[in-house]
């Protein structure tokens, strides 16, 4: 891969606090979506957040070794639809604030709309998790006046259609275009790359060959300098190498894991939060961390 090399950084600053980046660093999952694959309806439910179930969740993933905690209020499961930016903020604002305002934790918001954006960095929001990489209308703008650092994920096509025949002439080289774009579009918007997370997004508009391929070179794309995130959890990429159901991927989803970390992945995105964090102790020590 051939993106601009910046120098690596072992801190990240996520508005008030910091994240260590010397050594891999866990991202616990909580959608507040009625609708996601694995946690759908756990959360936000009947119409309406169930908050104490939420923040009973992130003091559980905080105990159990998470470091930070990403908040999703629209489903980008495949075949999901999109929903208006109204419903959106109902659902992601107040959980943003209730976490907030109760645990000393960098807190990531999963969105591409641009208001919920910059209302969830007022409330306490410390990075900006961009499966569309800022494509939405007003989204650059926003992401560059937050102040917040940013990960750009690829995606082919939309969550409504992306699994429908994904094709590439070359996976690993066409991610990378797309990301160096990105890149040099948060650049003219005048978010510096000092802010910048990368995600080769595995699952969104690829198939199992095109995961697979992305992963043997993961390697390339961390060694450019900028944090990568990786999201593999209970993904139908674990789904189709084990056989297993949503419910019965843990083992794959952790050994994943620990292999993106080995290869030098800054942050793991999961849902097994203890057993993944000892996956990724064990990888650490391993590495030297």
């Amino acid at each position: 891969m051939a993106l601009s090399k910046i120098p690596k950084s072992p801190q990240l600053s996520c508005g008030d606090r910091v994240l260590d980046l010397s050594k891999p660093q866990l991202m616990a999952v909580i959608n507040v979506t009625p609708d996601s694959f694995s946690d759908g309806g756990r959360y936000f439910r009947d119409g309406g957040l169930h908050l104490d179930t939420l923040l009973s969740q992130v003091d559980a993933a905080l105990r159990a070794g998470a470091s930070m905690i990403d908040i999703g209020g629209e489903s980008t499961r495949p075949g999901a639809a999109p929903i208006s930016e109204a419903e959106e903020m109902a659902r992601v604002l107040p959980a943003v604030e209730a976490v907030a305002q109760r645990f000393d934790v960098v807190i990531s918001v999963d969105t591409s709309t641009a208001s919920v954006m910059a209302e969830s960095a007022s409330a306490g929001a410390g990075l900006i998790n961009d499966v569309r990489a800022l494509r939405r209308e007003g989204a650059l703008a926003a992401a560059a006046d937050s102040g917040l650092p940013v990960c750009l994920m690829h995606m082919r096509g939309e969550p409504g259609d992306m699994q429908r025949q994904p094709h590439y002439e070359d996976v690993v080289i066409e991610v990378e275009a797309f990301l160096r774009e990105r890149v040099a579009a948060c650049a003219d918007a005048g978010i510096p790359a000092e802010r910048l997370l990368l995600d080769p997004g595995f699952g969104f508009g690829k198939t199992l060959a095109h995961n697979l391929a992305l992963f043997r070179r993961l390697p390339e794309l961390c060694a450019w300098g900028y944090p990568v995130l990786v999201g593999v959890s209970r993904k139908s990429m674990v789904g189709d190498i084990t056989g297993r159901e949503v419910a019965y991927r843990m083992p794959g989803s952790i050994t994943l894991a620990a292999l993106a970390a080995e290869r030098g992945a800054a942050i793991i995105r999961a849902h097994d939060i203890a057993e993944t964090a000892d996956a990724l102790a064990v990888a650490a020590a391993l590495k030297g961390f």
